[in-house]
């Protein structure tokens, strides 16, 4: 795997990489395979998760994590992505950036010399897709399973499609009209499903899409750079509030899971982050896990 921009990059490695993630989970200091390499870390958009949990995985591995922040660097004025790519990579063994632009990641990573990650964009959040698939067998124990994802289908969901296909895991969407995830992303998550036997679906209608779940997914209704819309998505996305009601229609053992930052009595209610069917907080820790197991494929 050259780079991490999309699921679609680690379709040949993503059972090597769940497997990995195991074996980091139950020893993460055992190996340092990445001392003296440096991951440097470009942040266009805040985050806690993301920059706590790369850096971790980093140290982890024996390798030095560098913070650095779009503001602070030359590319707050004006200097082109391409050029700030073929400097940063005479320096560092390899980039994570999390980006408001997903074709400005790609056009980052043309330009690179080292692996370049996907740490968010408005398109994929591959990082997250694939520590939901890890975070889900090891409370399943199978990837035979169907995941109901409610609300807004964006970044992360799109990624959760590609992901779910690729293990066979069956996934619907379930969203109004307007919120339906990237076409072509969920095309092609279509075109991997036959060959898998995953079932890929969308339907606006909350009791269809959640009925005999296994896993209920959300995320926030207003993610950076929707803020405009806000009282808008509020109003669309009501109805598919996840609440101890909809868990209803789901598997008496049904699982929810939740990327964070969660808003509490929008999109998810609070009784449900804190009930026994919430396997969110395991989902946040094993986002280290993960990206361990990515840094090591990419970068030894």
């Amino acid at each position: 795997m050259k780079h991490l921009l999309s699921v679609l990059d680690a379709k040949d490695e993503i059972f090597e990489i769940l497997e990995l993630a195991g074996k980091f989970k139950e020893d993460p200091y055992g190996l340092k395979p990445l001392e003296n390499k440096t991951l440097a870390m470009i942040f266009e958009k805040a985050s806690t998760r993301t920059r706590i949990s790369f850096e971790m995985a980093m140290l982890h591995l024996g390798g030095n994590p560098l913070y650095l922040s779009a503001a602070d660097m030359q590319l707050g004025r004006g200097e082109i992505i391409e050029d700030t790519a073929m400097v940063m990579s005479r320096y560092v063994d390899g980039v994570m950036i999390r980006a408001k632009e997903h074709e400005e990641v790609v056009k980052f990573s043309e330009h690179s010399t080292v692996p370049v990650i996907n740490g968010l964009t408005n398109k994929e959040h591959p990082c997250q897709a694939l520590t939901d698939i890890f975070t889900i067998y090891e409370h399943k124990q199978s990837y035979n399973v169907k995941m109901a994802f409610l609300g807004d289908g964006n970044n992360v969901c799109n990624s959760l499609l590609l992901a779910c296909a690729y293990v066979g895991m069956d996934m619907t969407v379930v969203c109004p009209l307007g919120y339906e995830p990237d076409a072509e992303i969920y095309d092609e998550a279509l075109k991997i499903a036959e060959k898998t036997g995953s079932k890929i679906e969308i339907t606006p209608i909350v009791s269809e899409g959640v009925k005999d779940a296994d896993i209920i997914y959300t995320d926030v209704w207003v993610s950076m750079g929707d803020e405009a819309e806000k009282l808008k998505r509020i109003e669309d996305l009501k109805n598919y509030q996840v609440n101890m009601e909809l868990l209803t229609f789901a598997k008496p053992d049904a699982c929810v899971m939740h990327c964070l930052p969660a808003i509490r009595g929008q999109e998810i209610t609070d009784e449900v982050m804190k009930s026994d069917s919430s396997i969110i907080w395991d989902q946040a820790e094993n986002r280290m896990h993960v990206q361990t197991a990515v840094l090591y494929n990419i970068l030894k």
